[in-house]
Formats: structure tokens, sequence, C-alpha cells
């Protein structure tokens, strides 16, 4: 079976400084693979290479086949490259809803032609793309502040905003930076149910994510990265048992 999201030896330095030192990976289709390793082991940094945030110095990167090489950020999102970010980077000004409704991958609205010379089907894709989204946050179970300013909610909905306008991106790589950290309770429950239902649904997801337990009940595999190597790879079971880990992430 051919991988959703391939890297091939990649390599990343800022000067002296390797966030990425010949980093070759596979992520399938369905899987959740956990991405665990100490601050600074280059985990976000991988993120930021798949993405297109900065480019890599060598290797290469491919998501449902075809090449990554050469794209930039938005280009590589319309090709299905979604993603959370630690910060979450919300639009401080706009509401729930009106964050989600940046993200899609194809918005006939942004487009001035279509607004001007196919007005009937700009609505009509506008409205379709706002029930879309009231649709990813009924499922969060977020519906009921669609008009709220996201300064004027919770963390941890905020965190599941975050979670959804990735998810309006509806392409099949899903990267998920640290989703759980600051979140408990009930939105630490349905961030599990939504990343499960993602995967089923047949996307590719990767999390970096420093909450073990959350790697435990969600990850089919997982990689331990330390210094920009991945030094092992396996069971979620098998890297916890490791000395390896244990000495690096846990301390000796």
């Amino acid at each position: 079976m051919s991988a959703l999201i391939s890297l091939r030896d990649v390599c990343k330095s800022f000067g002296g400084i390797v966030v990425a030192d010949h980093i070759s990976i596979d992520i399938q289709r369905g899987e959740i693979l956990g991405l665990i390793g100490p601050n600074g082991a280059g985990k976000t940094s991988l993120f930021n290479l798949i993405s297109g945030v900065y480019p890599a110095d060598s290797g290469s990167i491919s998501v449902s086949g075809q090449s990554l090489d050469g794209l930039n950020l938005h280009q590589r999102a319309r090709l299905g490259v979604a993603r959370t970010w630690q910060n979450m980077r919300l639009f401080a000004s706009m509401s729930v809803l009106e964050n989600l409704l940046v993200a899609p991958r194809d918005y006939p609205g942004e487009k001035i032609s279509n607004i001007v010379f196919k007005p009937k089907q700009t609505a009509a894709a506008n409205h379709a793309m706002r029930e879309r989204a009231m649709g990813i946050l009924k499922r969060m179970h977020l519906e009921s502040i669609a008009h709220s300013n996201v300064n004027d909610i919770t963390f941890g909905q905020q965190k599941l905003v975050g979670l959804a306008r990735a998810l309006m991106n509806d392409g099949e790589c899903l990267l998920l930076d640290e989703p759980m950290a600051g979140v408990e309770g009930n939105a630490y429950e349905t961030m599990k149910s939504i990343v499960r239902e993602e995967a089923a649904s047949g996307r590719a997801v990767c999390v970096v994510e420093h909450n073990v337990s959350f790697i435990k009940d969600l990850c089919n595999s997982a990689v331990f990265m330390a210094s920009g190597k991945i030094l092992e790879r396996g069971s979620v079971e098998s890297l916890l048992a490791s000395k390896t880990l244990a000495d690096l992430y846990f301390g000796a």
C-alpha cells in the first residue's frame, strides 16, 4: 500500500541547529501516528516542513503521490494539507463561524469574478459552506457559540475551534500540533472522538502531543524524535517501555 504522506531523506537546519536530520517516514490512510519526544526534538519543525512554513534543504515530501517540493503554505493547503497550531492562530476579530469560513480549499466567494459573473452560484456555494461549517461545529458541540467572538470562549473551546477550522480543509492530510495542551473535561473527550472519526474516514492523521495518555488512547503507532532525528518507531507500548525514551524524555 502506498503511503498517503511520505517523507524521504528530509533535512533542514538553521545555521548550526539541525531540526530535521535525514527524516524518512510514511503515514498511511486511516492511520493515527503519534510524534513524541522532548522539547526541541524537531516535531513541530517536521509539521512546518510538511505544511510549507519553510522549505526543506534537501529530500522530498509528497501527499497522495503528489510532490510538495517548491510549493508554499497556501498551495499545500489547497492540495489538502491541513494542520492545527500550538498557539491556535485564531483570528481574534472574527466569530467562531467566521474563523472556519476562511479555511476551505475552494471558496467561490474569494474570487471577484465569481461574485460579478456567477452571483447565484456563488451565493449557493457560500450558503453550502456555512452549512458545512455549522455541521462541524455541531459535531463538536459548539453550535451555540458559532456567532461568539473567539476571545469570548474558553480555552478548551478555542482548541476545538482550531481543529474545526482544520477540518474545513477536506483534504486527506491532517497534522495536529499539541491539540490537547490545556484541554480537559468534555473538550478532551470530544477531541479524541473527532480525531478517531477523521482517521476512520480515510485521512492520514499525525499528532504531536506530550499527553502520553492521549497518544496511548488514539495512536496506531508512534515515532520518538530527538535532536531532529527519528530514534525509534513502533507501537506506543514498545516506545514507552524503551530505555532510550525513558532517559531522553522522562530523564534518566
